[in-house]
């Protein structure tokens, strides 16, 4: 049983990890503080688009990180606004900064993917319990931010993502932090409201959801089953699958 269990982490944990450095070692990375951050043109002109959107959108981090984890942040507008508003929970002074990104600019030279996208009336009743949530967000002040286990970014947005039920997707599994317990609990409902979790501060977990799948946090790297679309999850390198 014990070398079945050092396999099992070997092949799901250990090997994604190296195959993950292997890819950045082999990528012109040049200087990310001089990296591009403009649009992905993911979004469309605000000023021609009269409807409420909301958008959850995550990146590869910055630097050697990336090897690891993603970045996530939010973005809403609400209907017949002008510009959109985006959220991120960064480690640089108040950890909350509004509208100091572009809403949907590559992070540091990585190009960010849709996690999450809702349109219309349906964004539009999103709107106000999203921005609720972040006002009230209960790890808010300078010196909060913990990389690792969290709470980071994508423990930020996924405490949105649990006040706002109708959001019934998953952070990707490279979303190191997002199992940190925002709440306080160390077991109760999954951020989609479809499952149950056990989590140990961030470190240790298991969550079991229809949305979120079977995933097994071992110190904030997650393994596990997409059941809604078949596919393997695998830390470092994301989902692979239909």
């Amino acid at each position: 049983m014990l070398r079945l269990l050092l396999l099992a982490v070997l092949l799901l944990f250990i090997a994604p990890i190296a195959v993950s450095a292997l890819l950045y070692a082999g990528r012109d990375r040049g200087d990310w503080r001089s990296a591009d951050r403009s649009s992905a043109g993911l979004l469309l002109d605000a000023a021609r688009h009269p409807e409420a959107v909301v958008r959850i959108l995550s990146a590869r981090t910055v630097s050697w990180r990336g090897i690891f984890a993603t970045h996530s942040w939010i973005v809403v507008k609400e209907a017949n606004a002008s510009a959109y508003s985006r959220f991120d929970y960064t480690a640089w002074g108040r950890p909350i900064w509004v509208d100091r990104f572009v809403p949907d600019g590559r992070w540091f030279g990585s190009l960010p993917e849709t996690v999450f996208a809702a349109d219309g009336a349906e964004a539009a009743a999103m709107i106000p319990r999203i921005r609720a949530v972040i006002a009230r967000y209960r790890y808010a002040e300078p010196g909060d931010y913990t990389v690792w286990p969290g709470p980071n970014s994508n423990t930020f947005v996924a405490a949105v993502m649990a006040a706002v039920p109708e959001i019934r997707t998953s952070l990707p599994a490279t979303a190191i932090g997002k199992d940190f317990p925002y709440d306080g609990r160390w077991f109760g409902r999954t951020p989609s409201g479809t499952g149950f979790r056990l989590n140990l501060g961030g470190y240790l977990g298991l969550t079991l959801g229809w949305i979120e799948g079977v995933e097994v946090n071992l110190l904030g790297a997650v393994a596990g089953l997409d059941l809604r679309r078949p596919g393997l999850k695998l830390p470092a390198i994301g989902r692979i699958g239909i």
